[in-house]
């Protein structure tokens, strides 16, 4: 069966990278994990990681989408992702290894999307002012 994984390129820090998203990811599995290399799984997405050295470095180009319910899961990977990193914005992140990550609720792709443009059009303003997304006050710019 034919796949695409995810094959990161860190500069000489693959254990300590693998620890951190097990810490993170609630349902990590790790398979292999070395000094050289990693084969990992996060919320059921394989990653393969690699001990590159600091030729490449990441960036915005590629982020990790993470689709949430609730603002508690918002605050949680918000929380634990910029530990060491760095907030962008409209729910965009980075983590302390110069990975992206965005933390987006369903909730807004549910405001984004409704047919009433200028319902949407509010939620959108409201987004572009964040960083990361807070709920009730893009349910409060939706709702007018």
């Amino acid at each position: 069966m034919t796949s695409i994984t995810p094959f990161l390129w860190f500069d000489n820090n693959v254990p300590e990278a693998v620890a951190f998203y097990k810490s993170v990811f609630p349902n990590a599995k790790v398979e292999v994990v070395n000094d050289f290399m990693a084969t990992f799984e996060l919320e059921g997405q394989r990653f393969n990681a690699l001990n590159g050295g600091p030729k490449y470095r990441f960036n915005e180009a590629v982020s990790f989408f993470i689709s949430v319910e609730t603002q508690e899961e918002v605050d949680y990977f918000w929380s634990r992702l910029t530990d060491g990193g760095e907030e962008s914005q409209c729910g965009w992140l980075k983590d302390r290894f110069g990975l992206s990550w965005q933390v987006i609720p369903k909730t807004l792709g549910r405001c984004l999307s409704d047919p009433d443009r200028t319902r949407a059009n509010r939620a959108m303003q409201a987004m572009l002012k964040m960083r990361k997304i807070v709920i009730a006050d893009l349910e409060a710019a939706f709702n007018g």
